[in-house]
């Protein structure tokens, strides 16, 4: 595993170097396989990202009739729900671009069962990925971002989709938001050729020092469990929110 973490600016420029991380996957992918296979986040920093990939210079260089869009977790409501992840991708990203519909596979987060929605996104993960039993999903790019305390994806400390059950996806509930979500597993986030945090804000600085520098407790620290196994991880971080770090400079550390 190769991890990169590079202290920027503000929020414009993470999105500028997260864009030209997600192009080299997009193309590198296309060329070895023929399909570029990303999921996506939901949250507030990648808003700038697909900004910048809807426009130029960037746009006309991903190959969007290739492009497969998975999502790493969901919110449990519709999609039309001001809180669903797919809304904001696909009001942000998907529809301001040529993708078609049938190259886009939405977590079923308004079936009232998360169970069974997040066993048929398994299901749907199976097959788009060809997978035998026991095999895990290769993202060429999953997209992360990380929450105050720790959480990525919706794993949350203390829940029990911190759990490798073999799962690849899984219902959690989260008690302190008193709400159910359904998200992918760290094993499949790991088993990705790239994984991208994109952290950004003051309130991220203490567990992001601990995730990068603590001692390895996952149960406090989801993101800890992230360490793609044959692939790159990286950390694409503001000034606020790497402002902790024993090494804060800009950078690779």
């Amino acid at each position: 595993m190769s991890r990169t973490v590079e202290i920027l600016p503000d929020v414009s420029s993470i999105a500028q170097k997260a864009a030209a991380i997600y192009i080299n996957a997009a193309q590198q992918a296309v060329r070895e396989r023929g399909v570029f296979r990303v999921a996506m986040a939901g949250g507030s920093t990648p808003k700038a990202l697909h900004a910048m990939l809807t426009a130029e210079p960037f746009r006309s260089q991903l190959p969007w009739d290739k492009m497969q869009i998975f999502f790493g977790d969901e919110r449990h409501v519709p999609p039309d729900h001001a809180d669903s992840n797919y809304r904001m991708v696909n009001e942000t990203f998907i529809s301001k671009t040529p993708i078609k519909p049938e190259q886009v596979f939405r977590i079923k987060a308004e079936l009232q069962d998360t169970e069974k929605a997040a066993l048929d996104y398994e299901q749907t993960l199976r097959g788009q990925f060809a997978l035998k039993p026991g095999e895990l999903p290769r993202f060429d790019l999953i997209l992360q971002g990380m929450g105050n305390e720790g959480h990525t994806l919706s794993l949350f400390p203390g829940t029990t989709a911190l759990r490798d059950n073999g799962r690849l996806v899984v219902r959690t509930w989260v008690g302190k938001l008193y709400t159910e979500r359904i998200t992918c597993t760290a094993p499949v986030a790991n088993n990705s050729a790239a994984v991208l945090f994109m952290i950004a804000g003051a309130d991220k600085a203490p567990a992001l020092k601990a995730v990068l520098e603590g001692p390895f407790e996952p149960e406090q620290l989801p993101s800890q469990l992230i360490k793609p196994v044959n692939g790159n991880l990286f950390f694409l971080v503001d000034s606020a929110a790497g402002g902790m770090l024993s090494k804060a400079r800009s950078g690779s550390i």
